[in-house]
């Protein structure tokens, strides 16, 4: 089963995309920051970061390169309402997606579909 990492500071978003990717069959994880995902990462293995931008203490670029030298095989996709933000995800972390506020949950789980390769009736 594929395990997503879902850092999100807003609780009502973290709830509803934490209750999509698992409808969808996925394993998640949820952490309201940056530094609480981080140990995670170190700790276990996620096929998918999946982030949100501005968060405290630790936004989601800087977790993302975390991520990358804790734990390289991990993919990530960023979530965000900020437009500028998403350029500076795009420069500062080439090879992860960016999916911008407001988007419906079938979005989400179409994108984490297309990171793995899966079509919308695999088998998770």
């Amino acid at each position: 089963m594929i395990r997503i990492l879902l850092a999100e500071d807003d609780q009502a978003m973290r709830t509803y995309l934490a209750r999509a990717l698992q409808n969808a069959g996925y394993h998640v994880t949820d952490v309201d920051r940056g530094t609480t995902a981080l140990p995670l990462l170190e700790r276990e293995h996620f096929d998918l970061l999946l982030s949100d931008i501005v968060m405290p203490e630790m936004d989601g670029i800087e977790l993302a390169q975390r991520c990358a030298e804790v734990s390289p095989g991990t993919k990530v996709m960023f979530i965000t309402g900020f437009a500028a933000v998403t350029l500076r995800a795009s420069r500062e972390a080439p090879h992860a997606k960016v999916l911008s506020k407001p988007f419906h949950l079938r979005d989400i789980v179409m994108e984490v579909q297309r990171i793995f390769g899966l079509s919308e009736h695999a088998q998770l």
